[in-house]
């Protein structure tokens, strides 16, 4: 019998970036599913504030070298790789010097200001992971996204790829956290991450991105639903219980990895 394939799309994983409830999971999930006996690949934003050289990232030459445009600029798609060699897994850093690279931080500058341009920067980490996917040809059965710059891999996957025979079969799951960054994206987000199968009306809502709006559109196209942390944005989390799809609660610290197999093979 194949092996269940499971892609984690993850905004933030430890040690690479520092321990939060978030990057715990990050970092420890595919681990024990993985050790369940599922075959996994995990995709992370390579921030510049990752150490290349402690990590030891190196770029893998055959995934990289796509021009991905957003917004009429061109932007090359990196791909690194690092492995946690204890845990005998291995990550997939999306990476692009201007919008990744030369970021000493991750979503804010040193003053915790937002960056004004993390609206491309979700756009091109969701689109750099399914273009390397499809490069791996590497067919998931489930997808779990984890952080709001994941937010478009839904979408994209339902309505951009739905075609692709290797995401056609695919059921996407997605993590709701505490991470709530307040002031949203720029107000042209709806019209810049447009792709050849996405329809205005679907993404109406996204002409306002503010978070609850760009979470509720990422619940739309998703299969099911995690409540990933105890303090969920009320309006987001209302939402998500109002869509009748399946959901598995906040699990704590112990037998989490359990829960979420069960909940993998429930819906696959």
């Amino acid at each position: 019998m194949e092996k269940t394939k499971v892609l984690f799309i993850h905004q933030e994983i430890t040690p690479y970036l520092k321990e939060t409830p978030m990057s715990l999971i990050g970092r420890y999930l595919p681990q024990g599913i993985q050790e369940k006996g599922k075959e996994i690949r995990i995709f992370m934003p390579r921030f510049g504030n990752i150490n290349e050289r402690r990590n030891q990232l190196h770029e893998v030459i055959r995934l990289s070298g796509m021009n991905m445009i957003i917004n009429d600029t061109d932007h090359p798609l990196i791909i690194k790789v690092a492995s946690i060699q204890k845990a005998r897994i291995q990550i997939y850093f999306i990476d692009n010097d201007d919008l990744f690279t030369k970021r000493k931080s991750t979503i804010a500058d040193k003053d915790g200001v937002l960056y004004e341009d993390n609206d491309d920067r979700t756009v091109f980490f969701s689109r750099g992971v399914i273009e390397t996917v499809r490069k791996l040809n590497w067919p998931p059965d489930i997808i779990h996204c984890h952080g709001w710059m994941t937010s478009l891999v839904p979408l994209y996957i339902k309505r951009a790829f739905k075609d692709n025979p290797l995401f056609s079969d695919s059921k996407v799951v997605y993590s709701l956290y505490d991470d709530d960054f307040g002031s949203g994206f720029r107000e042209n987000y709806d019209k810049k991450l447009k792709m050849p199968g996405i329809v205005a009306k679907e993404i109406k809502c996204l002409k306002n991105p503010v978070y609850a709006n760009i979470q509720k559109s990422a619940l739309d196209f998703s299969d099911a639903i995690v409540m990933a942390s105890p303090n969920i944005n009320p309006e987001v989390e209302k939402y998500a219980r109002s869509l009748n799809k399946p959901i598995l609660e906040y699990q704590g610290e112990e037998n989490y990895v359990d829960a979420y197999n069960e909940f993998y093979d429930k819906i696959k």
